[in-house]
């Protein structure tokens, strides 16, 4: 089977990473590179990247994430590397092409042995004081909307095989 399509094929969101494990900063900036190619609306290349690396930050964004769910646990599973996407909402395509960032930077982590999940909630985390707050420091302006994260670690523990697909998935018109 082609490569492509075998990754495609066997990526799983991991929930449960090794906390201690950290991707490498050539697999790390490879994954991000990965993301950068996905598909625009038009080429205009609307979403961004925030690439946390730094566990106090990872933490205090876990913690954010947390509040928004209404929870007390880390919703990215112990991930030591949280890839967060945002997309400038002046794109009327933001939305759709921040979502296709995140499926490349999972399937490209997927390809290198680097286990991923989509966490959700970053709308929130960024329509807050503290998210703006990161967006002022960073020096990022503009009309931004959080679409993800992108949790990236090695899996803890093997991820689950892929369910058997539902057997009204494709409608052809011949």
């Amino acid at each position: 089977m082609n490569e492509t399509l075998k990754v495609l094929e066997t990526r799983r969101s991991c929930r449960n990473f090794d906390p201690s494990k950290m991707p490498s900063n050539e697999d790390i900036e490879a994954i991000i590179k990965a993301g950068t190619y996905a598909a625009t609306g038009m080429g205009k290349q609307s979403p961004i990247i925030i690439a946390v690396t730094n566990k106090e930050m990872r933490d205090k964004i876990s913690k954010a994430n947390a509040q928004v769910m209404g929870a007390d646990m880390d919703p990215f599973y112990g991930a030591p590397v949280i890839l967060i996407v945002l997309a400038n909402k002046e794109v009327p395509t933001y939305i759709y092409d921040g979502s296709l960032v995140l499926g490349n930077l999972m399937n490209a982590a997927e390809s290198l042995g680097i286990s991923s999940i989509w966490i959700h909630r970053a709308k929130e985390e960024f329509e807050s004081d503290f998210g703006k707050a990161i967006l002022k420091n960073l020096g990022i302006e503009g009309d931004f909307e959080g679409i993800g994260h992108c949790a990236l670690g090695y899996a803890a523990v093997p991820v689950n095989a892929a369910a058997p697909r539902k057997d009204s998935y494709v409608h052809y018109i011949k």
